[in-house]
């Protein structure tokens, strides 16, 4: 059976046109591209839509929101409440992972339209005679409309209205038994629709809240020199776990071509117990579905991720859609490569750098649908290991409708399926595969470095329409970038840096033993790392003085126990001051609530690792309700601390030596 390979599409409602249909329903949100792309959520989460719903004149409307799981045939329906300017809202709670379906409809309610007028006539000391008669008429088509239940009830109130004295005619046109039984039975026949069916892609709860930690299998053998494997990783799962991590990433584990290796340091020749760059996939061991043997066998790597469930970490392994010139595919499938006119296949380039171990794939293959074909079943082949999530290597380098396709099949059968994109690219380009299907983005929180950049930054991934489909992923340093703020070595830079992602972001990760090692030394001239772990097995000696194990741990600890860091779009950035009315630069304070508002975090960072900064801190009180005078209570979670704080500013200090930050829970009085 051939794959289907039209790209998901909002459905769209086939009603007819009937100009009796007098409501408005216009702008909803989230609307991402005009439903082109479904907006996000997390299981579990509330989801909230907004509409401008109007009609001609002053008559009542009644708004409802419409939701259903993506196949199902019966709507799930809320009450809509109005706003202010023609604008409604209603929300409902997202289900378990798939997609979901939405939109909203609006109608004019006759019945509490007359009923408004009646009492306006009546307070105006107007003759309402006849509106009674008017009334029993729209009760009578209630009473239509109705179960036997509320038949029976209503055509009791209509031989009131119709027949019954004045006094007690009015007083069952405005009883509320009656308006009960009315708006138990509403009068949808012309209802609006919203003219779409927007799309909702609910992800697993490590979608909105996750820690990554990422190594290198093959360096974490016991004997010095020699290959690692799956087993000797399963020793490091406990101290994983107890530092607080939930999602461990594992580089390509796949067996490494032989042709044009490269040795250390990228050089382009290797030495014979080189083992190559893991991102060289391929070799007559096999392709994207192989183990590379030295790492151990397939049941080997099942243990492992089985082991990693056992301590609630979820295995996370490295796509990357490229090929060693030994891989398989290029003897089996040509055509998904390019040739050039000397007959050799061309390799990775750009200019000047020459990637002669890697093969790119022909996105423009004339047998492009068996290509796409064979790339989607490689995640579910690793599905089928146990693997649930995945890191992306360079998707934006691939077909953008390639990713929209192969996304949604493998989440149409395994909606618990996360993808993390790692695209340092244009914002564009990294919006669009946002849009297209990717649970998590890489971001350009490694190149804020300052207090501006950061707030900026922030406010366009939380107040912008980004936020309904765009999740950031907060990395300071990845195999491939060592930032120019962390190669001084800086202990207290390193502890800055991962506390802004631990805190900013609800979903962060490390490419761990070097930076809890506080590994800062770079190549001459360059943004990463010397002796750069990509080309080598390195030895790690996770108790060297200096880490910052305890720090990262302890933080870990706070965003478990805190729901207000487990989310990031609810973020408020506070004044900080040098002196009166002078901002502070080098201190950058933000809260955070939880989504009952019980839960409430300030964290305050001081971008300075060498000097004590202190300045005075404006708490929003007028955001929780309280005056500017409120007195309240706070902790410092990483000191252990309790102060007490007097109205809305108070005084903070950082010492870098001791701590470069304060994390803050504020019990406000209730």
């Amino acid at each position: 059976m051939k794959p289907e390979f039209v790209l998901p599409v909002p459905i769209r409602p086939e009603r007819p046109f009937d100009g009796r249909r007098r409501v408005v329903i216009d702008r909803v949100f989230p609307e991402i591209d005009g439903g082109r792309f479904p907006a996000k959520r997390v299981e579990g989460d509330r989801m909230a839509v907004e509409a401008d719903i109007f009609t001609d004149g002053a008559d009542t409307i009644v708004a409802e929101l419409l939701w259903r799981r993506t196949g199902e045939t019966t709507w799930a329906s809320a009450p809509m409440t109005a706003l202010v300017n023609d604008r409604w809202t209603a929300t409902f709670q997202v289900g378990v992972p798939g997609m979901y379906e939405y939109t909203a409809q609006a109608w004019i309610d006759h019945f509490v339209t007359w009923r408004k007028g009646l009492q306006k006539k009546l307070d105006a000391g107007q003759d309402v005679g006849l509106d009674l008669r008017i009334g029993a008429t729209i009760v009578e088509l209630g009473a239509a409309r109705a179960t036997d239940d509320d038949s029976g009830i209503l055509h009791h109130y209509i031989g009131l209205l119709s027949v019954g004295g004045h006094e007690a005619a009015v007083e069952a046109a405005l009883s509320e038994g009656l308006l009960a039984a009315m708006l138990r039975s509403p009068e949808r026949s012309m209802a609006t629709r919203y003219e779409k069916v927007l799309l909702l892609q609910a992800d697993q709860k490590k979608a909105g809240f996750s820690s990554w930690y990422e190594l290198f299998p093959r360096s974490w053998s016991e004997e010095p020199g020699q290959h690692g494997t799956f087993r000797d990783c399963m020793k490091l799962l406990p101290r994983i776990a107890l530092m607080g991590f939930d999602v461990l990433y594992l580089p390509p584990i796949h067996p490494i071509g032989l042709t044009k290796r490269k040795g250390r340091n990228n050089a382009l020749e290797a030495a014979p117990d080189d083992p190559g760059s893991c991102w060289a996939i391929g070799s007559p061991d096999g392709g994207h579905t192989a183990v590379h043997p030295e790492l151990g066998t397939m049941e080997d790597f099942e243990a492992f991720v089985h082991e990693a469930e056992k301590h609630g970490i979820s295995v996370a392994l490295d796509i990357a859609f490229q090929c060693s010139p030994d891989h398989p595919w290029v003897q089996e499938h040509p055509q998904w490569f390019r040739w050039r006119p000397d007959g050799t296949v061309q390799f990775a380039e750009n200019p000047p750098k020459r990637y002669e171990d890697i093969l790119p794939i022909d996105f423009e293959s004339a047998d492009w649908q068996n290509l796409w074909v064979a790339l989607r079943d490689v995640f579910l082949f690793w599905v089928g290991k146990g693997v649930k999530i995945f890191r992306v290597d360079n998707p934006h380098t691939k077909g953008f409708a390639f990713w929209e396709w192969a996304l949604g099949s493998i989440r149409q059968q395994h909606p618990e399926t996360m993808f993390l994109a790692e695209a340092f690219t244009r914002p564009k380009l990294m919006a669009r595969l946002a849009k297209g299907g990717y649970t998590h983005s890489y971001t350009y929180f490694t190149w804020r470095n300052t207090k501006h950049d950061l707030q900026e930054y922030l406010t366009e991934l939380t107040t912008t329409e980004m936020k309904e489909y765009m999740r950031p992923n907060f990395w300071p340093n990845t195999p491939d970038i060592l930032h120019e703020e962390l190669q001084s070595g800086s202990r207290a830079k390193f502890i800055i840096r991962f506390i802004l992602a631990a805190t900013l972001s609800s979903n962060y990760g490390m490419y761990g033993p070097a930076y809890e090692l506080c590994d800062h030394v770079p190549y001459p001239g360059k943004e990463e790392y010397i002796d750069s772990e990509k080309y080598e097995i390195k030895q790690w000696d996770l108790d060297r003085p200096g880490n910052i194990r305890s720090e990262i741990a302890m933080v870990n600890r706070i965003r478990r126990n805190n729901p207000a860091l487990q989310q990031t779009n609810d973020i408020i950035f506070v004044r900080i001051d040098v002196s009166q009315g002078q901002e502070h630069d080098q201190i950058i304070g933000y809260v955070k609530c939880s989504p009952d508002r019980k839960n409430i975090i300030l964290t305050v960072v001081s971008l300075d690792d060498m000097n004590v900064r202190g300045g005075w801190l404006r708490f929003p009180l007028e955001r929780f309700g309280l005056p500017h005078t409120e007195r309240f209570e706070v902790e410092d979670l990483l000191s252990g601390r309790n102060y007490e704080w007097n109205g809305e500013w108070n005084y903070i200090e950082l010492n870098p030596n001791l701590m470069p930050a304060h994390i803050f829970r504020i019990n406000l009085p209730s």
